[in-house]
């Protein structure tokens, strides 16, 4: 399904002629209409990352160890025989054989200009410029034309990989993509690029390079027949996606996919730097309801890759509708909503902040299935799994405190299962008697106390104490408040304003808990972290507005 998704996609793109593709190509040899040099231009600029100009031009396949020339376009060593090693001579015949034979078989007057140039080619008569190396591509403009840009030669070179096929013709079999009978093309042309921990000249989605992975003698690409031109459609689609940034998203090891059966217009940056006026928008679009649109029906299709050695895994596929993702999304946006440190409304997080808020080093650390599962629960809707509850609050007791993106992921935890409490916990809940969470809000205060008394201190009682306090309250908030004590004593006599407010808050949680539990569980365990994280954030609002307050009157 995967690849056939692709295709569609690929036949809405400006897609080049059979077995070319874009390419940078560094160098142009420059001749006249009899094949007379006029020149080598360069046409990289100053920028050390500028590889040359894109040009479309025919495309070899995959070249390995072997010699394996490209019409009108390649290495210098094979245009020019620039040496490299002793094979440098056999390629460059290589190259001229490939040439003569295209004119041969087209009788374009620019390809026999080429060929007429190879065949009296003297380098030792040619001033070649220094910065032309054995590897960098070069290519022909014959009176100011590309001749890889005529018709005639785009055709023959597809005929060339067509006329490869029907001397397998016993080996027939059905494209898995369009169904129809083909000589299955071995191996896929072209590479996908831009992988995360892949290699550079990009990886194949389909390949079996050792036993393992061979079955019923089916061996490389031939374990899922595909026909030329299927393969080359679904390569181009690929690496078309991972090129915009608004059709993919790279979280840790995966890249994901992101494209619609229609041109919609819809972008994945809402995953990736979701600006909070576009969130507001999709969230009230879908939650306050809206004329129906077709748009709303239109297909949505999701894949994941990663890096497998030389292959692409497809670590997810999703296949939806675009007015489900959006409402999913919403949910999303609306579950992870938080106050800000301060008490102010909370910025949207893209996928990335919530995920690597579970490792110390997301991009070393990150498995794959941590965004996999958040993204699902993103584009399809459903409850976030427990265990992303559990690395969470591992993760603050190896932190010894929380964060606003981790407390978000929690809060989105705990909630993305209940029906109609998306919008709830955003903040301080005062009448909120949960033991677990007035714990947590017991703890914030004890930890302001200690803060007030001692503004310099090094060690807070929560750098100590809050992996214990967040899963056995009973065994040290004994301990705690009597510590609490001395330091309330001197905020009494020294700051006697800010004595009397931690201590009012101080009673008002303690009023609400009637004994202090043993253990936590997990889910108590995120309402603990939630109640020090609102309690810690209502504290320094309200520490903002007296000040300001203050300020005001003065």
């Amino acid at each position: 399904m995967l690849l056939q998704r692709l295709n569609e996609y690929a036949e809405r793109l400006d897609v080049p002629p059979a077995m070319y593709k874009s390419t940078a190509v560094p160098w142009v040899i420059d001749l006249d209409a009899t094949g007379q040099l006029l020149g080598l231009v360069r046409t990289t600029g100053e920028a050390k990352r500028d590889q040359g100009k894109l040009l479309t031009v025919p495309y070899p396949g995959t070249r390995t160890a072997g010699i394996k020339a490209n019409l009108l376009v390649d290495k210098a060593e094979y245009v020019l025989g620039l040496e490299r090693d002793n094979k440098s001579v056999s390629r460059h015949e290589a190259f001229l054989g490939l040439v003569r034979e295209c004119a041969e078989s087209t009788g374009e007057r620019d390809v026999q200009a080429v060929l007429h140039f190879l065949e009296t080619l003297d380098l030792t008569t040619v001033d070649l410029p220094a910065e032309l190396t054995p590897d960098l591509w070069i290519t022909f403009r014959v009176a100011g034309s590309f001749p890889t840009d005529l018709p005639s030669v785009q055709d023959y070179w597809a005929s060339r990989f067509k006329e490869a096929g029907a001397a397998k013709e016993q080996d027939k079999m059905n494209c898995i993509v369009c169904g129809a009978g083909c000589v299955p093309v071995s191996p896929h042309p072209g590479n996908i690029k831009g992988i995360p921990n892949g290699q550079t000249s990009g990886m194949a989605l389909i390949s079996a390079n050792s036993k393992a992975f061979e079955s019923y003698g089916l061996e490389r690409s031939v374990i899922a027949p595909t026909c030329g031109t299927c393969a080359e459609k679904y390569v181009i689609a690929a690496n078309t996606l991972i090129k915009d940034e608004h059709t993919h998203l790279r979280v840790g090891p995966l890249i994901y996919l992101f494209w619609t059966r229609e041109d919609t217009g819809f972008s994945v940056t809402l995953l990736s730097k979701p600006e909070p006026d576009d969130v507001k928008a999709l969230i009230e679009s879908a939650w306050k309801g809206r004329e129906y649109s077709a748009v709303d029906e239109t297909a949505f299709y999701a894949t994941a890759f990663s890096a497998s050695g030389a292959r692409v895994a497809v670590r997810d596929w999703l296949e939806t509708t675009l007015g489900s993702v959006r409402k999913n999304l919403a949910r999303w946006f609306v579950l992870q909503q938080i106050v800000d440190s301060w008490g102010g409304e909370g910025h949207p997080y893209g996928l990335y902040p919530l995920c690597a808020s579970l490792y110390r080093d997301a991009n070393r650390d990150m498995v794959p299935n941590v965004p996999k599962t958040v993204l699902r629960a993103a584009l399809h809707g459903g409850p976030l799994p427990m265990w992303l509850l559990y690395q969470a609050v591992r993760r603050n007791r190896a932190e010894q405190g929380v964060t606003r993106p981790r407390i978000a992921l929690i809060k989105m935890v705990l909630l993305s299962g209940v029906e109609g409490k998306e919008d709830t916990m955003k903040e301080l809940e005062i009448e909120n008697t949960n033991p677990a969470y007035l714990c947590g809000r017991l703890f914030a205060e004890l930890e302001a106390v200690q803060r007030a008394a001692m503004p310099n201190v090094n060690t807070t009682i929560a750098d100590r104490f809050f992996g214990t306090a967040s899963s056995a309250p009973a065994s040290v908030f004994g301990r705690l408040l009597r510590g609490a004590q001395n330091h309330l004593g001197k905020l009494r006599r020294e700051r006697p304003g800010t004595y009397h407010a931690l201590q009012q808050r101080l009673e008002e949680i303690q009023s609400k808990l009637s004994v202090f539990p043993t253990a936590l569980p997990l889910k108590d365990q995120g309402m603990f972290a939630l109640g020090y994280y609102h309690q810690r954030a209502s504290d320094r609002a309200g520490a903002k507005a007296a000040k300001d307050k203050t300020q005001v009157q003065e």
